[in-house]
């Protein structure tokens, strides 16, 4: 170096982040701490992530064994917990096959590459092209970028890859008139999380699934938000009665601990032969024996249907309570997705809502989305209620 750098420790980071003055440092169940020890009802689970709360005991166990034992060894060997844990996915779903990579744009790439790959070497018919909606949100990689419906993520980044068309949710005349013999899949959330926390109606979820049967054409879903008993079902898809080819699955499913996977079918195993696709932390000893630790409790102790039980509490206390706020539209969710539509932009409101000891997120410039972890108590929802019912009856 020809001169001494005078850069802080914060500008060493890229500002790719508009960070809150908080340092956390430490997290129990729904509780987090501050560098300077103040205490937060934490109802933003890490945007969806920490869904059996901080530190779950069960997790942390199964983690500190494997981390005793062998961190990494390449997909170039047998690994046992990856093998154990795809078995636990599909044993408790519609797929058939797992490919376990670090991250949900990656899971959401992968499902891309997959459905184009089966197209063209499988069936031989030569389709690329992925179908999306407006206010979807897939990923930061190019590829999942541009499958997103929303332009603010696109900005700077041109020229971005072909092959994507995105439209209105729910006007299934311009769905049909948008496919065509080039088509390979249609790719949605079920409920639109940074989007707005926007179901989608159960109607048009079936006109969806028979129109990719009448046409060949595979049907993604995005579970990377929804998945893992956030709904009230382990994923989202089991509330619209359909089995999708392809389903994408990340934040819940390793605690905190980076992982995703992309879930197929039976059908679509040949398109992925060896040397296809790869991840060289992917499926690491390490992130499988999370996903075991953390499907194993899901599943074994019930936490969908408890999330679905704490879900309709939190909505009806929001609805109760927050009746004679003008500011307050609409509330809406499934599970412990849950939106408060308001009149305006909610971003101070967050702010303020930390100055109480409540974390939550937004989800679009109006809405404040609720994500506690599926072990949340009435207790507090009832004190994140009050919070909030303080906070929205004086906004205006």
């Amino acid at each position: 170096m020809s001169e001494t750098k005078t850069v802080s420790a914060a500008e060493s980071l890229l500002p790719t982040y508009a960070r809150y003055p908080i340092a956390l440092v430490k997290g129990e169940g729904s509780w987090l701490w501050d560098d300077k020890g103040n205490k937060y009802l934490d109802f933003m689970s890490g945007i969806a992530v920490t869904n059996l709360g901080h530190a779950p005991q069960r997790v942390k166990e199964a983690l500190v064994q494997q981390l005793d034992q062998l961190w990494h060894v390449s997909n170039l060997f047998q690994i046992p917990n990856q093998v154990e844990a795809a078995k636990l996915l599909t044993d408790n779903s519609c797929g058939d096959a797992v490919f376990f990579c670090n991250s949900g744009a990656e899971a959401n790439e992968a499902a891309i590459k997959l459905a184009r790959r089966y197209h063209q070497l499988v069936k031989g018919n030569g389709r690329y092209e992925i179908i999306t909606f407006h206010q979807s949100f897939h990923g930061r990689t190019l590829a999942t970028l541009t499958a997103t419906g929303q332009a603010k993520v696109k900005e700077g980044f041109a020229p971005l890859p072909e092959g994507f068309t995105h439209l209105p949710l729910h006007d299934f005349a311009a769905l049909e008139a948008a496919v065509s013999d080039k088509t390979a899949a249609i790719m949605m959330e079920l409920v639109q999380g940074e989007g707005g926390v926007n179901p989608v109606d159960p109607a048009y979820v079936q006109q969806v699934k028979a129109l990719c049967e009448q046409n060949g054409i595979l049907l993604i879903i995005d579970e990377i938000q929804t998945g893992m008993g956030r709904t009230g079902k382990l994923f989202a898809h089991e509330h619209y009665g359909i089995e999708p080819d392809i389903f994408t699955l990340a934040k819940g499913l390793g605690s905190g601990f980076p992982v995703g996977a992309m879930v197929a079918k039976e059908e679509l195993r040949e398109a992925f032969g060896a040397g296809s696709h790869g991840s060289t932390f992917g499926g690491t000893p390490i992130s499988t024996a999370v996903v075991k630790a953390t499907v194993e409790t899901i599943v074994g102790e019930g936490l969908s249907q408890r999330a679905a039980e704490q879900g309709e509490y939190l909505v009806a206390q929001l609805r109760e309570k927050l009746a004679e706020a003008p500011f307050v539209q609409e509330v809406r969710g499934l599970g412990l997705l849950v939106g408060i539509q308001c009149a305006g932009p909610v971003a101070g409101l967050l702010t303020e809502a930390q100055k109480r000891g409540l974390l939550v997120i937004s989800a679009g410039p109006e809405v404040v989305r609720l994500l506690p972890n599926l072990l949340v108590t009435r207790e507090e929802i009832d004190e994140a209620v009050a919070i909030l019912e303080e906070l929205l009856k004086a906004s205006s």
